[in-house]
């Protein structure tokens, strides 16, 4: 029995010592077999998470979360779509703030962050202008690019309170997207300027009336004198111009903040009246955009389906409603099959050009908006493909689809095709570099060689994402344990908060497997005695354990 009873207390001290230091402290997930190698990685800066999500052969993307311990402070996450909504929904405590990075160059989906302070504008009726900006807008699309959609293609979610009127609407159009957020940004930017133009007018005559105002000495009559100008002033344009106004009558839109200033329903940023070409910070590379179910911090508020919603999602097989959802609801998550992009006029242009206008670039153009694609070694290598037989081709434009970590390249001057393998004589050809896999393939857009692609062909190491971008594991500066909390790893990096100071790990110091084998020896020849152990007394020693361990 003395023997029994050291035993029975060398487990209960290394029970005990195991509950204040688990063996496994890192959080390692795994859904099920069929799924590919789990990644989740925590980082302190948006750069480190992006760079180690585009070195990432798995299918991971980068989301942003915010800490109820360290206010504005947010930590970033990469995982793929289907490891994150399987936890998202388990550990709402700790991703209950969460939000999604729009990455640079995504393609991605048209979305709408709308609000109002409800206080301010009592005789706002919140969902008739949801309502009135989702007909409007989806005329616009059909007018500028053929693009045919109705509220039933759009995804609307509430997080309103007392307080505020708020709103995410995520157009999924049929087999369309824009090029990128701030292609989107553009086209929002042109469709909203008659408000806008509204918008300053009112506020150039507010600021003029106020300095006439100062001035006079008499804020009445001069401020009247001011307004009656203005619409002297508008009565002569041409009656044309007028009626073009009138037609795009989006007073609708108008509001006031909670200072009572004028502002608009849909948030394009701040300042944005400064500027006719408004390049606000809803549309910028990298935005982080919150996710469906997510509140702000500080705030109770979380995303939902809003009670006049008219999108219904389709789920694939094996895939929940609810997970369905919250696919659509990602604004990146945009499949390279079958989509036509959508661009607006060029960013950084003071004057707006038409919305949708296209222009052939050559490699000394800017390319897509942008000098280079996000990956400029792959953008070079890709130059050196499209020559052949004296013939130069050139990058007509490209488009990154995260979701599938495709860049895809429209080719000038340069038809070669490998079906054919000869010149197309009109049509001409795409290269699509695959980054997660590291290969190129080449496919057309001549209607014989619709469904054809190219044998695929490995890129060079040196231009290989996962080359390029290396990632040192100090650089995780947190980890999420198995039951959801987050904390600062062990070997963070100096930006990281210090962990706190632990006890020695008295399991991982023993000699665990020579006091197992040990063990398992002498039940071994517990067995062989003829003095067995009974199974009362076995319960018992159990018994008296769990109510120790109980306390």
């Amino acid at each position: 029995m003395s023997r029994w009873g050291d035993r029975l207390k060398k487990v209960e001290l290394l029970a005990q010592s195991f509950n204040q230091a688990p063996l496994a402290l890192p959080y390692k997930p795994r859904l099920w077999p069929l799924q590919p190698s789990s990644i989740w990685k925590l980082f302190p800066r948006q750069s480190l998470a992006i760079n180690f999500a585009n070195s990432c052969k798995e299918d991971v993307h980068v989301f942003a979360l915010e800490k109820e311990q360290a206010m504005g402070q947010r930590i970033y996450l990469v995982t793929s779509y289907i490891e994150l909504w399987h936890y998202y929904k388990t550990y709402r405590q700790s991703l209950m703030h969460c939000y999604e990075v729009i990455p640079e160059g995504a393609v991605c989906k048209l979305y709408f962050d709308l609000e109002f302070h409800k206080p301010s504008n009592k005789g706002c009726d919140g969902k008739a202008m949801v309502a009135s900006l989702i007909q409007y807008v989806c005329e616009k699309l059909e007018e500028v690019y053929g693009v045919v959609c109705s509220e039933i293609d759009v995804l609307n979610l509430d997080s309103s309170t007392e307080e505020k009127f708020s709103r995410h609407l995520i157009f999924l159009l049929p087999n369309a997207a824009f090029k990128d957020n701030i292609h989107a940004g553009q086209f929002i930017n042109g469709i909203l300027q008659p408000v806008l133009s509204t918008q300053r007018n009112v506020r150039e005559t507010q600021i003029e009336a106020e300095n006439v105002a100062e001035d006079s000495g008499n804020n009445g009559s001069t401020h009247h004198h001011a307004l009656e100008e203005t619409t002297d002033k508008e009565d002569s344009r041409p009656q044309a111009k007028r009626r073009r106004q009138e037609e795009r009558d989006l007073s609708f839109l108008l509001v006031k903040n909670k200072d009572g200033q004028d502002s608009i329903f849909v948030d394009l940023g701040r300042g944005h009246l400064k500027t006719n070409l408004l390049l606000s910070s809803v549309y910028t590379k990298n935005r982080n955009f919150r996710l469906y179910k997510s509140s702000k911090m500080g705030k109770n508020a979380a995303f939902t389906v809003a009670e006049d919603n008219k999108y219904v999602a389709h789920p694939e097989k094996n895939v929940s409603a609810e997970e369905s959802l919250f696919q659509s609801s990602l604004i990146s998550n945009v499949s390279f099959i079958g989509q036509k992009i959508l661009t607006s006029n060029t960013p950084g242009k003071r004057n707006m050009e038409p919305c949708g206008q296209q222009r052939t670039l050559s490699t000394s153009d800017c390319l897509g908006g942008y000098q280079f694609s996000p990956f400029q070694e792959v953008d070079n290598f890709v130059l050196t493909i499209v020559k052949k037989d004296g013939i130069q081709g050139a990058i007509r434009r490209w488009n990154y689809f995260v979701s599938e970590h495709l860049l895809v390249f429209d080719i000038l001057n340069y038809r070669w095709c490998h079906n054919l393998d000869r010149f197309h004589k009109s049509n001409n050809i795409m290269i699509i570099v695959d980054l997660k896999e590291e290969i190129w393939y080449q496919k057309c857009h001549d209607p014989a060689c619709k469904n054809f692609r190219s044998s695929s062909y490995p890129l060079p190491q040196e231009i290989c994402v996962s080359y390029l971008m290396t990632m040192d594991e100090e650089d995780q500066a947190y980890l999420m344990d198995d039951v959801g909390n987050i904390e600062p790893s062990q070997t963070g990096t100096s930006e990281a908060p210090v962990p706190q100071a632990r006890e020695p790990d008295a399991w991982a110091n023993c000699p665990d497997d020579f006091t197992f084998v040990e063990a398992m020896e002498d039940f071994e020849r517990s067995k062989e005695s003829t003095e067995e152990v009974s199974d009362e007394l076995l319960l018992q020693s159990m018994a008296e354990f769990d109510s120790k361990t109980s306390v």
